[in-house]
């Protein structure tokens, strides 16, 4: 047989206080003292009592509980990053539900309806991008968003990226100052910020220097993709092919790496050199040894973190900001070193 649920009001009666006290214990941010909070959770554990947080919520009208969108695991910076997010907002006394979306805005509609039934508190969307439909819905709900490694010109939305802007410029820059003549790039997925930020700085610090973007191709941060892009890039002659390739971020990096060199024979960085962007773990691995920019996941995190709790914690006086966080330049053995070139900032 079960055993009999453990109420709040037996707790009080055992802890020797009221059942008010016993709430504002269990309740993230009430004020109530460490004598009586000491004897509450002494009397909890020992009957077996647990807070009921869905009936406390629809009491308060705050369910302590973030939706978390996210569209693409399959690169390592997301599952790191957004176990950060998760720890970090459970120590901000908040619960997390993740739900899965495609990357395209269109196709989030349904998680949506879906997240908003559960009477969420607000919501943080990694590398998902969404309509001005889904962004007015969520206003008029009085749910707050934050973009989580993406950035959108929607009205009303904090939005949390790297610098990608100023990190494709130094990609750019690097491969210049180590002489390459020929240089490519490899796409994401084209209807991503972070693609377009990171090719628009890379091919505007080309254009300054007066170099030509020798070939193109698209991955669409897509491990099969990824790999196709790179069999069509360099399964060519040698004189059609580039002398590097600046890959949109590590997961497709590692990829086309595979390719070059255990496809096609070719060596790196004698043959190709490879700049990836994110600084995966796996980017640091003697196998690959890739020289990348490196995306800050704490900070993003802490900068998500605080813009969320400031639009929900102040809604009426909240507002919406763009944060971009610069990133270190990561130069291992993948990509030619430029005598003489040294990191800037």
């Amino acid at each position: 047989m079960m055993a009999e649920k453990i109420t709040s009001l037996q707790v009080a009666e055992k802890a020797g206080v009221s059942q008010s006290a016993v709430s504002r214990v269990f309740t993230p941010g009430a004020s109530v003292s460490k004598k009586t909070a000491d004897k509450v959770r002494k009397a909890a554990e020992e009957l077996g009592y647990r807070p009921n947080v869905l009936a406390r919520a629809m009491v308060s009208g705050k369910s302590r509980i973030i939706g978390l969108v996210v569209a693409y695991l399959d690169n390592h910076f997301y599952p790191e990053a957004l176990e950060i997010l998760s720890n970090t907002l459970q120590e901000q006394g908040y619960h997390v539900l993740v739900f899965m979306a495609s990357q395209t805005a269109g196709n989030i509609d349904n998680v949506m309806d879906e997240i908003l039934d559960y009477q969420v508190d607000g919501i943080v969307m990694a590398s998902v991008a969404m309509s001005s439909d889904i962004a007015t819905r969520c206003q008029q709900a009085g749910v707050p968003i934050v973009l989580f490694n993406r950035s959108q010109d929607i009205k009303g939305i904090s939005s949390v990226t790297s610098d990608n802007h100023a990190g494709g410029r130094q990609v750019a820059e690097f491969l210049i100052d180590g002489d390459h003549k020929r240089i490519g790039y490899i796409a994401g997925w084209e209807g991503a910020s972070t693609q377009r930020d990171r090719e628009a700085g890379f091919r505007e610090y080309l254009q300054e220097a007066d170099v030509e973007l020798f070939a193109r191709e698209v991955g669409d941060f897509h491990t099969e993709r990824a790999r196709d892009a790179g069999r069509r890039m360099f399964d060519v002659p040698a004189d059609q092919r580039p002398d590097a390739v600046f890959v949109a971020n590590d997961h497709m990096a590692l990829t086309v790496m595979d390719v070059i060199r255990f496809e096609l024979g070719l060596r790196i960085p004698e043959d190709v050199s490879v700049v990836g962007y994110d600084d995966v773990p796996p980017a640091s691995w003697p196998a690959y040894n890739l020289t990348t920019m490196r995306q800050r996941a704490n900070l993003m995190v802490a900068e998500t973190v605080s813009a969320l709790m400031e639009h929900i914690n102040n809604p009426k006086t909240a507002s919406p900001k763009r944060v971009a966080i610069d990133g270190p330049f990561i130069v291992r053995g993948s990509a030619r070193l430029p005598e003489g070139w040294t990191p800037k900032g």
